[in-house]
């Protein structure tokens, strides 16, 4: 079957090609999917039948309640469990097929231009959770549900009603209160699976050690956050939060310190001098190398040998 490829660049445009009717703004719109008595008694609906990816010019902000199908964001597979937020900035892909979710649904669409002059417009590219790889998004616990279904409903009720001068404020205020709860429970998630972070820190550090086995410091350099972010098939914000949820330090910084326990090392070779270890470990410039061992040890790389070396 032949992949529908669908682009939005207006949310009208959404709305009229799945035929849920004008938007009210059409920069903002907010849906919501109940289901009928036929489908309640079965438990389930479908979303889409066929293979379809979509790209939207504008934010979204989704909960559903996924049974079964196929869902991809990028070249990643969605996990379809529990109750999901999914969080998408504009023009990032979705993979859609044989989607089939129970339960009600919400989803909330909004324009960059629609927050252009506000804080949020800044504050929303901070939050994280709108570059993660779809199999990273938010299962939320029973309680988390219905803390978010009550805002979608709020939001619904102030979007329905009559639009006068304090609609959009109203509006935007329920937004940050979403987002600010989101951000809570992603970090709730973290914790709370502290398991898959030292499975990913483990991984982490294998990479890191295959790299200096195969001398490829010296060859290709120190190895970028992106890169590593790659060879774990996870999004770079997502690695970073993960090994600063589980170690409090940065991506950056723990590749920094394996490359400071390798110099230790090799310092201590007499085989090696301080500028052959820097380039050995993918420093370009010596000077760059001591400045990194004496910020993470508290001395120089010739005090560390003076001090460490048999005599």
């Amino acid at each position: 079957m032949k992949m529908l490829d669908l682009k939005f660049d207006h949310i009208s445009k959404f709305h009229e090609y799945f035929g849920i009717g004008e938007p009210e703004n059409p920069l903002f719109s907010i849906i919501h999917k109940e289901l009928d008595e036929d489908e309640q008694a079965s438990c389930e609906t479908y979303a889409f039948e066929g293979p379809v990816t979509i790209s939207c010019d504008f934010y979204t902000i989704s909960f559903k309640n996924i049974i079964s199908g196929e869902l991809s964001y990028g070249r990643t597979q969605y996990d379809c469990t529990k109750g999901t937020m999914l969080f998408t900035a504009p023009n990032q892909t979705l993979s859609f097929k044989d989607m089939v979710f129970s339960s009600e649904s919400y989803s909330v669409s909004f324009h960059k231009d629609y927050i252009r002059n506000l804080d949020l417009y800044e504050k929303i590219k901070k939050y994280n959770f709108f570059n993660y790889n779809v199999n990273e998004a938010l299962h939320l616990s029973p309680k988390e549900e219905q803390i978010v279904k009550d805002i979608f409903k709020n939001i619904k009720a102030e979007y329905h009603n009559n639009q006068d001068e304090f609609s959009k404020e109203i509006i935007i205020s329920q937004l940050e209160t979403l987002l600010k709860y989101a951000d809570r429970f992603y970090k709730r998630q973290f914790l709370n699976r502290t398991d898959d972070n030292k499975v990913l820190m483990t991984k982490f550090t294998d990479i890191l050690n295959v790299y200096f086995d195969q001398n490829l410091f010296a060859k290709e350099g120190i190895p970028t956050v992106d890169w590593m972010a790659a060879q774990l098939n996870v999004s770079h914000r997502y690695m970073s939060d993960t090994i600063k949820s589980e170690t409090g330090r940065t991506a950056i910084d723990q590749i920094n310190l394996f490359l400071v326990e390798e110099a230790k090392s090799l310092l201590l070779n007499p085989n090696f001098s301080i500028s052959e270890t820097a380039y050995k470990l993918g420093f370009e410039y010596p000077q760059y190398f001591t400045r990194v061992f004496k910020k993470k040890v508290g001395m120089s790389p010739k005090q560390y040998i003076k001090e460490y070396s048999l005599n």
